[in-house]
């Protein structure tokens, strides 16, 4: 097969985006030049690639198969790039980054003082809920994940690099001083306002109840913890969120952490990949980085 650099990555921007022009602009050619491109691409593979309905580009089997083959190839490449110019005593390129939501709280933070060290390196931070993380895990569309709860039926490389306590919390007026709760048999007949089912917090919490034989009576689910944070605050009724959530963006000024026993249900961060993947080396120093930063 006679197929060039240049169209398996003008075949990768076309599944990334799901349009020809987007894929187009994405590596600043014209669109005619993409169309003729992918055409010249399919007629080199000898199967259809992709079809267009309703004015959307869905892949086939082939198509499919391709865009996995053509990343693994431009991220290996980049990794050869990152490894000569490591050799050159350069430190350039592009780290990959997939973090669940709650980590929008430190994450940026920890990726600022890398960046400082490594101003010519450009990052790709990609914030979802940890269903979508772990979709990208296991398309293997990152380098480096940041979650609290991994898969277990993926064979990963995983370490601990910091605590996330899950904290309950209340309205600042739900309680009067001398009657807050202090079990969990003080909160039955309590309302709770939990994360989505799916997410790490939400599974932590619900293993925890389950140990202790306790049934919350759950009110809503809500997909952030800043919608979890107003609606307690509201009086709706009792959160658990993560104690990063409560730092920087307004803290405890309406709500009041309830010190119930048991709480706050400990948690920890993992820094992930899969286990046959090889990190590039901006990969292999962010995560050295975030090991060195967090440990401290």
């Amino acid at each position: 097969m006679n197929v060039t650099f240049r169209q398996l990555r003008l075949f990768l921007a076309l599944a990334e985006t799901g349009s020809v022009s987007r894929a187009a602009a994405r590596l600043h050619v014209t669109q005619p030049t993409a169309s003729a491109q992918l055409k010249e691409l399919t007629e080199a593979i000898g199967l259809p690639l992709h079809e267009v309905i309703s004015r959307r580009v869905h892949l086939t089997d082939a198509g499919r198969s391709l865009a996995q083959t053509a990343r693994d190839m431009m991220m290996a490449w980049e990794a050869f790039e990152q490894h000569v110019d490591q050799v050159k005593g350069l430190s350039r390129g592009r780290l990959r980054i997939a973090a669940v939501s709650t980590a929008k709280y430190f994450i940026p933070r920890l990726v600022g003082s890398f960046c400082k060290l490594h101003p010519a390196i450009d990052v790709s931070l990609e914030v979802l809920n940890r269903d979508g993380v772990v979709a990208r895990l296991k398309e293997n569309l990152d380098e480096i994940y940041i979650m609290s709860m991994p898969p277990d039926f993926i064979d990963l490389e995983d370490e601990v690099f910091m605590e996330n306590p899950l904290v309950l919390i209340a309205a600042r007026q739900a309680f009067q001083p001398s009657r807050l709760p202090r079990t969990l048999a003080d909160l039955r007949g309590q309302r709770f306002i939990l994360r989505e089912q799916g997410s790490g917090t939400r599974m932590a919490t619900d293993q925890h109840f389950r140990t202790h034989r306790f049934t919350p009576d759950v009110r809503l689910e809500l997909g952030s913890n800043e919608a979890i944070k107003e609606a307690v605050a509201g009086g709706l009724g009792l959160g658990v969120i993560s104690l990063h959530a409560l730092n920087g963006t307004g803290g405890l000024r309406d709500l009041r952490r309830l010190d119930v026993e048991g709480f706050p249900i400990s948690s920890r961060w993992h820094v992930v990949h899969p286990r046959a993947k090889q990190l590039s080396p901006i990969a292999q120093a962010f995560r050295g980085h975030l090991l060195a930063r967090t440990q401290r």
